[in-house]
């Protein structure tokens, strides 16, 4: 029976001792990232399903009409600032959380595919689009992200390449109390910030990052001078609920925490992905990075016998609540590694082609 400990003693009676069932139950506190001695998973599942299915290759393009998405979420996020301009604090915190996180999410996910070229041919136009869809986020980041996000996907779990992984000062400070993690996603955007200080590889001030820094700091005297503060108020707040504390910001523990045994990166397949740009679609579009994100659903349609048997998610609610209340998940459960991999596999389109170099 648990909790009961029976001791026979000599004499012919039991003596019962009542042990409180919490002692048994003490969850001991990880100390360290899992590691693997094998490169990233996704260069030669990418191999294998471009043997298997040579069709996917007609995904490969870009998808100009994003554009088009920037033009609607900033403007909806200036309008609604513009609105919000002397509205009580409540109900600024209360559309930040409900509106315009989904805004700034969505123009974060624009970021990511200028970062990949998938909205123009030349590098320079998916630098001023992301530049744009920058602005209602406050803080220059736009051209940092391109930069050290193409690492992440060469060197998935490489600590001093990948920007993704979580600093192990960070992953020992927070740990896995409820408490610590709300707090690490509360302010997520702060630890993002700091780590690709550590990408020794990695130029943080280039030409671009200084016309990025110039533009947002410009065009955030502006909007302090002519909108006000609580407008600011809430843009900054829409942008830490985006990618923070909030529904949204389990989709960093979706990407790559280990929520799957020792699988590194999950998709989400949920209605999160209308308005967030199929940004769910994470092992799809490792594996295809060249392809625009209203294709990469089509790629699991045609795969789908890659990506079916993979564990995945489909609410992240659910899995907000699951991360920080399941002392098993942590800042540590994330997969580590140094091999750089053996051999040099670069993911590159030329006129609508897939080419794997080795």
């Amino acid at each position: 029976m648990e909790g009961l400990h029976f001791h026979v003693s000599t004499f012919p009676h039991f003596h019962i001792k009542f042990v409180p069932s919490q002692k048994l139950r003490i969850m001991p506190k990880p100390n360290s990232f899992r590691w693997s001695t094998e490169s990233e998973p996704h260069k030669s599942r990418t191999k294998e399903i471009i043997h298997q299915h040579p069709e996917i290759r007609n995904l490969i393009g870009r998808n100009p009409y994003t554009f088009l998405i920037i033009l609607f979420c900033v403007s909806f996020q200036f309008t609604l600032a513009w609105f919000l301009r002397d509205a009580s604090w409540w109900v600024i915190f209360l559309a930040a959380y409900l509106g315009g996180a989904f805004a700034c999410h969505t123009l974060y996910v624009c970021i990511h595919e200028c970062a990949h070229n998938l909205l123009f041919k030349k590098r320079a136009f998916n630098s001023i689009s992301a530049i744009i869809a920058n602005l209602p986020l406050v803080f220059p980041s736009a051209v940092s992200f391109q930069k050290y996000h193409l690492k992440h996907h060469s060197y998935q779990g490489v600590e001093f390449l990948d920007a993704d992984m979580p600093y192990r000062w960070e992953a020992k400070l927070i740990n896995n109390s409820a408490f610590g993690k709300a707090l690490w996603l509360l302010f997520y955007p702060l630890f993002q910030m700091i780590r690709p200080v550590r990408m020794k590889e990695i130029s943080l001030i280039d030409k671009w990052t200084l016309i990025n820094m110039i533009v947002q700091f410009t065009f955030m005297g502006f909007l302090i001078y002519f909108f006000g503060w609580k407008a600011t108020v809430f843009l900054t707040a829409s942008f830490f609920f985006s990618v923070g504390l909030h529904p949204l910001g389990a989709r960093w523990i979706q990407e790559h925490f280990l929520t799957h045994g020792d699988q590194e990166t999950k998709s989400y397949y949920g209605p999160m992905n209308t308005v967030n740009l199929n940004v769910g679609y994470h092992n799809e579009h490792h594996d295809f990075p060249s392809v625009p994100w209203n294709k990469l659903p089509r790629i699991r349609r045609i795969a789908g016998n890659y990506y079916d048997s993979l564990g995945f998610h489909t609410s992240y609610t659910i899995l907000l609540f699951k991360f920080l209340l399941d002392r098993n998940l942590s800042v540590y459960s994330r997969m580590a590694r140094d091999n750089r991999g053996k051999r040099k596999s670069v993911v590159s389109i030329d006129n609508g082609q897939l080419t794997i170099d080795n």
